[in-house]
């Protein structure tokens, strides 16, 4: 695109024809703050944090939303502007719940950052009547707590745009504006699918997970209990942000170092079920392959995705693959056949996932998921979680030396690595079931046609003489269309769809580590941790699902033929419509 000459602060500088002040600057290394934009999702121009003089314009105008224009002389850091956001901060605390010692996000927390930089302290700003709103807590993922909540309507823009269930939006008018769902129910009692995207989004306290780590602590102090931790495959690559290391940075070992330190009996990788996932999904496909459908096969790892399709398309249900997700799988290998080798009673095993989704904490809720008589998961923690358990603990992270998984649940292919990044579920797949419908030396290793960011992927492969269509899509918004647009109509027929629930897929997942927007903005976030999955899979001298070991041995000694009555068994579930409404 054509770059046009404007001026910030005195200086001369080019920028993107048809884009706004805020891009402008940041193209130029010149840092706005806003506390309500998000890119192409909330570009609503609400809190007036990104204020700025434009010169013949009489008032400040907000930056995230008022176009270039050749020549544009632009002042962002001028006394004025600077005493207008600091105006607005002000306002802003005056209806806000300061608590900050004891908030989750503190240290954390964009509107914190931007008092401590315009010099906004804990006074009480324009004393007056404010409102108490109730704590929501309906929910077995997360809480909301409106007294926090600043309406930059993040949230609601990330519920609707991004994965288009919208059961949150701004309720009452004026100064009883609050968001809230339909009829003010609590959201345990709407149609959210769990996924945790506006929690992600949120740049203060008012809303985050259901902290479980209380469980998680109670049970390692518990001498009767054998804790189990599993790591799910993005966590490597996205805790170490929670540390201040950079985007991407694999932190394998020293994940596993904490874990250890946080005195969890075993450490394995939730990694080793996600190969098994795909050896039972594979199959799932290859019978479906044999006997022309029903078409198409959805992939079913995705808590949220699959919540998604029991509450607003139930008439999907039989296509979702069978398969437990691979944290449940690892639970009821866990409780079966891991704990008849070790001679453990299944009932004081205590399985730990520490998972990039807060849907993970609802999946572990759901009916048969309890293969050994117990549920197959105790409880599920977000990468967060496990971060403050690290800090709570006083372990230095960053000083860690690498350690290994356990064996025998912590040696995986190339093909569970990448189980964390859009495209990953489908491409471990297809190295599985393609190899077994053509062949070995027919059988690519790498489909890149799967791989990258982009909302919607779609692929067609000549498989034994028969065009295999497939689709890859992230971000239920994403997969709404997909659905409405073409399978149901019928506009296309899919063999194979692999659907993840949030965007960019579990790297960008609801539970991993909270990102300021300057971050979420302008940083390829879901690109750079993918990247580190990806490098990973090629360092692997094992890359398909099928050649693991353990994988091998467990088929061999315990479950038969992959698909076998065992199998369906411990690594199988069902599913049930949802009221949108309960």
């Amino acid at each position: 695109m054509n770059k046009i000459e404007i001026f910030i602060n005195g200086q001369s500088c080019y920028a993107t024809e048809g884009t706004t002040i805020l891009q402008a600057a940041r193209e130029n290394n010149i840092d706005i703050p806003t506390l309500c934009y998000l890119k192409e999702i909330n570009e609503i121009g609400a809190c007036r944090i990104c204020v700025v003089e434009v010169e013949g314009v009489k008032n400040l105008v907000t930056a995230c939303v008022y176009p270039i224009r050749e020549g544009m002389k632009i002042v962002t850091n001028s006394q004025r502007v600077f005493d207008s956001r600091k105006l607005t901060l002000e306002l802003i605390l005056s209806t806000h719940e300061r608590k900050c010692l004891s908030c989750i996000r503190s240290g954390n927390c964009e509107l914190q950052k931007l008092c401590k930089e315009f010099n906004v302290d804990d006074e009480d700003y324009y004393n007056g009547e404010n409102n108490q709103w109730e704590f929501d807590d309906s929910a077995v993922h997360m809480v909301r707590n409106d007294n926090k909540c600043i309406l930059c309507k993040r949230c609601v823009a990330a519920c609707d745009k991004c994965q288009a269930v919208a059961v949150i939006g701004a309720n009452d008018r004026g100064f009883n504006t609050h968001i809230g769902s339909a009829y003010e129910l609590g959201l345990g009692d709407v149609a959210c699918i769990s996924c945790g995207q506006c929690i992600v989004v949120c740049p203060t306290g008012a809303i985050h997970e259901k902290d479980q780590t209380a469980e998680v602590w109670q049970a390692l102090a518990d001498p009767e209990k054998y804790v189990v931790v599993q790591t799910a495959p993005s966590i490597r690559v996205t805790l170490g942000e929670a540390f201040g290391m950079p985007i991407g940075t694999n932190v394998e070992g020293k994940m596993v170092a904490s874990l250890r330190r946080l005195g969890f009996d075993k450490v394995f990788d939730t990694n080793v079920a996600a190969d098994f996932t795909i050896i039972e999904e594979a199959n799932e496909f290859i019978e479906r392959v044999n006997n022309n459908g029903p078409f198409p096969l959805f992939t079913s790892c995705s808590p949220g995705w699959v919540k998604y399709c029991e509450s607003y398309h139930p008439e999907m249900i039989p296509n979702l693959s069978s398969c437990k997700s691979p944290q449940q799988m690892f639970g009821a290998l866990t409780k079966t056949w891991y704990a008849e080798k070790m001679g453990i009673d299944p009932e004081k095993i205590f399985v730990v996932g520490i998972m990039p989704c807060t849907a993970k904490k609802f999946e572990v809720t759901r009916e048969d998921e309890a293969a050994a008589g117990f549920p197959d998961v105790d409880v599920a923690l977000t990468t967060r979680e496990l971060a403050r358990m690290i800090d709570k603990a006083g372990i230095q992270f960053a000083y860690l030396e690498d350690e290994a998984f356990d064996n025998p649940l912590g040696e995986a292919t190339g093909a569970g690595y990448i189980f964390g990044a859009s495209g990953g579920v489908m491409e471990a797949a297809l190295r599985t079931a393609v190899e077994r419908l053509v062949g070995e030396q027919a059988a690519p290793l790498e489909f890149n046609e799967v791989r990258g960011m982009a909302g919607i992927k779609e692929a067609t492969y000549r498989i034994n003489g028969q065009d295999i269509n497939i689709a890859v899509t992230s971000g239920i918004s994403n997969a709404k269309r997909l659905l409405e647009e073409k399978i149901i109509p019928g506009e296309k027929t899919y063999h194979f769809v692999e659907v993840m629930g949030c965007p960019g897929g579990c790297i960008n997942g609801g539970g991993q580590p909270v990102q300021p927007a300057s971050v979420r903005n302008f940083v390829d976030l879901q690109g750079l941790r993918a990247a580190a999955l990806y490098t990973e899979d090629q360092k692997k001298t094992l890359r398909r699902s099928h050649e693991s070991p353990v994988v091998q041995r467990l088929y061999a000694e315990y479950l038969g033929e992959p698909g076998s009555l065992k199998a369906h068994h411990l690594l199988h579930t069902s599913y049930q419509e949802r009221l949108e409404v309960q």
